[in-house]
């Protein structure tokens, strides 16, 4: 009986972890390796076409401080996070901040994703992020998924879930500053 509800409770908390933002703390550094997508780990090297058809890549964002979005047109955390993406693209845009949209596929999109980009106000680059991409990335465990990298190209947040713009706009002031 006590199996069947620790597995009951185990169910309903793995769940539940879907549900709520939350950060993901440094890694262990084993032998000066961390892995795609990990705190302190580098921005992948990538190349894709936009859903305007522009290419974009690694290179068009070296120097610049980068979020990352990964989204989806079903996603409704998704939808309420991306319009404050792009008030801070317009805000520190000019101080070297780039916001990119990667749009996940592992589902059918609810609506066309050039349409609800427009809907809702963005003007940002999305592309579609296809398995390869995600996992240069590390990985998508959830929607949405934020990805902060400095200058350099070190990432120094990650957050899967959704989170206020206050909270990657405090952490975006301080990196464009370094």
């Amino acid at each position: 009986m006590a199996n069947k509800h620790f597995l009951l409770l185990s169910v309903i908390a793995a769940g539940l972890a879907g549900c709520r933002s939350r950060s993901v703390s440094p890694p262990i550094k084993e032998q000066g390796f961390l892995p795609a997508g990990e705190i302190g780990s580098h921005l992948p090297d990538f190349s894709v076409r936009d859903l305007q058809g522009r290419n974009l890549s690694t290179s068009d964002l070296r120097g610049k401080v980068v979020l990352i979005d990964f989204w989806a047109t079903w996603c409704a955390p998704c939808e309420k996070e991306m319009p404050g993406y792009q008030i801070l693209m317009d805000r520190y845009g000019s101080q070297g901040l780039a916001v990119v949209g990667l749009k996940a596929s592992m589902m059918n999109d609810t609506e066309d994703p050039v349409q609800f980009a427009k809907r809702i106000g963005i003007r940002y680059p999305l592309a579609v992020a296809k398995e390869d991409l995600n996992e240069k990335f590390g990985g998508i465990e959830g929607l949405p998924t934020t990805l902060l990298y400095d200058r350099a190209g070190i990432l120094r947040k990650k957050v899967i879930g959704f989170e206020y713009t206050s909270v990657f706009e405090t952490e975006l002031v301080h990196l464009l500053r370094r």
